[in-house]
């Protein structure tokens, strides 16, 4: 750590330096001053005597002369160029220079310039030292180097910016586990140094975007109550080769004046790829970035209280110098919450809201699967919002299942205007969608809605009961039959050649299912337990399937049939469920285009027989239709003719 001694003697190294510059620039001001003043000098040009003056009267040769206090400026029949002189005391000249004919001038006395004049006139040295004092302060800031390019971005966060620790950070148990060693060594060092246990120089944060890699790295910083050095891994990277690596230098040399703290980089992938990987060979500005940094990791000690934090979503990219031990050997993986820390997150950004006695965490978390943190909060803001627009006090569930469906589904387009054809058919399309779910081992129908959301006409949505980390075949392929109920449901009702673009984003839902079972899970008998998809996403135009994945073409000719046979398998499937439950898809259609938007339990009471009970005074009005939307406009407008005899229009 440093010492007091050494932080009072930067301090008055700083403090002089500050002095000498300033010395500086008074002297400058003065010396400009000095200029300034013999230029307006040297302006007024040279002085005749008073007696020469006099002759050139009596001569004849004045012909314009201008009094001014003591001064006269007059000029002469052989040059333009006027002269002056200084006149003596009670010395009156002008009535001399009338008898002779010469035109004369006689000014006030002198006011004094004015402070615009003064202002214009000093602008210009103004702008020079200004510019001079910015690039003085610019190479005193960066160490030497012109405009600070080699000085480090990180900032360093205190307790000003907010100070979190691990109860801000929930649905994360095991990482917090792992993270309080480092907490522990933070504050007590000793403890492990004892026994000669070494605290790991580098920790790497792994998982998904939003699950609370950064908000876990600063409650290190405040467990521990240390400093928090954070910096983004684009900031090391500049078009200059060189300035990165000076960077990560000046980075290291600030954090061990601040020891014991904690540097966090974020996105480290954009700084720490694989060295000599990707198209067109490395980046030399990326790579000698790299290198420092694992020269500055080598070069520390970790006695010296310096730990480095790293966050990315994209391990499988970085170099394996970075991942070695001695630098981040040790990896802590965030991964998206289960159900129980959903709750515990919900509960944490629920505390500085207002809510009512009927709202349930628990029923959030167990209709969010895969939500991670960051989508959690979001969900939380959009219900605060909606129920400050519907000017109430308090958020209540209706508005967290609300913000739920927007988050999940999209935004409801209420102000669509279709068709009744398209209504009809799009009832038809969602309807097909939820009865083959209901008859395949697939997840439970969640709700079925035809006011369009987000970019859809219509949504069917299923959740499932509990979180899952991995899919049967047989799931896999309900999946596939549920995916093309939509069409399926088209093409019975309205026959093939009324079949619409509705179905473009199921099949290439399917499309892109099919394939991953095909050449990633292995759920193919003819191909076997082949991987033939690579990890690589890289893109190169002009070659084939085949060659992008370096397969033959006879193995890529039984994919292609592989795929299509999967796929013709859940058509077959979904067409035998809606073909066995005809009655129910037309009572589904038929509630659909009356209700709008139906919950999985007023599904299942539907086609039970059972009849739905809404609250008309919390439904939302229904969209308008094409037809009615032009009714509403002819009855609301007055007709072109200018007749306005009759009744008053009628609204909608």
């Amino acid at each position: 750590m440093t010492t007091p001694n050494k932080n009072n003697n930067n301090q008055d190294n700083g403090m002089l330096r500050q002095f000498a510059v300033w010395l500086i620039i008074g002297m400058l001001v003065f010396a400009l001053f000095d200029v300034f003043q013999g230029q307006n000098t040297k302006q007024m040009g040279a002085t005749v005597p008073f007696s020469d003056f006099i002759a050139k009267v009596e001569a004849g040769e004045v012909t314009e002369a201008t009094l001014r206090d003591q001064q006269v400026i007059f000029t002469t029949r052989n040059s333009a160029v006027p002269n002056n002189s200084i006149l003596p005391f009670n010395n009156d000249v002008s009535e001399r220079l009338i008898n002779k004919g010469v035109r004369v001038v006689v000014e006030p006395p002198a006011q004094g310039p004015s402070l615009f004049s003064i202002f214009l006139s000093w602008l210009p040295w103004i702008l020079i030292m200004g510019v001079w004092i910015y690039f003085m302060r610019q190479m005193q800031g960066g160490g030497g180097r012109l405009m600070g390019f080699g000085r480090s971005r990180a900032k360093l966060l205190t307790e000003k910016h907010g100070k979190v620790t691990f109860d801000d950070v929930a649905g994360i148990d095991e990482a917090k586990q792992e993270l309080q060693e480092v907490v522990e060594f933070l504050k007590d060092p000793q403890k492990f140094q004892k026994l000669g246990g070494k605290i790991p120089k580098g920790v790497l944060l792994v998982g998904p975007p939003g699950t609370g890699k950064t908000l876990t790295a600063r409650a290190v910083a405040g467990e521990a109550n240390v400093p928090f050095f954070t910096i983004s891994g684009s900031d090391f990277v500049e078009m200059f080769v060189g300035v990165g690596a000076s960077r990560v230098r000046d980075m290291f040399a600030e954090a061990k004046k601040h020891a014991p703290c904690i540097i966090f980089i974020d996105e480290i992938d954009a700084v720490g790829r694989h060295r000599g990987a990707g198209l067109g060979g490395g980046n030399d500005e990326r790579e000698q970035t790299l290198n420092q940094l694992l020269v500055e990791m080598d070069g520390f000690e970790a006695n010296e209280g310096i730990i480095l934090i790293a966050a990315t979503n994209r391990p499988d990219v970085l170099d394996p110098a970075l991942l070695r031990p001695g630098r981040f050997d040790r990896q802590v993986v965030v991964p998206n919450p289960d159900v129980g820390g959903r709750e515990k997150i919900l509960r944490v950004h629920l505390r500085k809201i207002p809510l009512s006695a009927d709202v349930n965490p628990k029923v959030i978390a167990r209709g969010t699967p895969g939500f991670s943190g960051a989508d959690l909060q979001n969900l939380v803001n959009e219900a605060a919002l909606l129920a400050a627009r519907l000017n109430k006090s308090q958020v209540g569930m209706a508005e967290l299942e609300s913000a739920k469906d927007k988050v999940m589904m999209g935004t409801e387009r209420r102000s669509m205007v279709m068709t009744e054809k398209e209504k009809e058919l799009t009832a038809y399309h969602e309807a097909g969608h939820a009865i083959v779910s209901l008859h395949v081992p697939y997840d439970p129908l969640h709700k079925v809605t035809i006011i369009p959301r987000g970019r859809a006409l219509g949504v069917t949505m299923n959740l499932p009961e509990r979180d899952k980390f991995s899919m049967s075949k047989q799931e896999l392929e309900a999946r596939l039959a549920v995916l093309f109920g939509g069409r399926i449901a088209e093409d019975i009702i309205f026959g093939a050649e009324n079949v619409t673009t509705g179905a473009g984003n199921d099949i290439q839902q399917a499309t892109a299912l099919a394939r991953r079972m095909v050449m990633e899970f292995g759920m193919s008998e003819k191909l076997g337990r082949v991987r033939y998809q690579s990890n690589e996403q890289e893109v190169f135009l002009g070659h084939s399937v085949a060659q992008q994945q370096n397969i033959s073409e006879d193995t890529a000719r039984i994919i292609d049939t592989e795929i299509r046979r999967l796929i013709e398998e859940g058509e077959v499937k979904a067409r035998e469920i809606l073909t066995q439950r005809f009655d129910d898809l037309h009572k589904l259609a038929k509630a659909l285009l009356e209700y709008e938007t139906l919950s999985g339990d007023e599904v299942n009471d539907l086609l039970a027989g059972k009849p739905i009970k809404r609250d008309d005074g919390n439904t939302p009005p229904p969209m308008k239709t094409l037809a009615q939307h032009d009714a509403h406009k002819k009855s609301s407008v007055p007709s072109a003719s200018g007749d306005f005899s009759g009744t008053a229009p009628q609204g909608a």
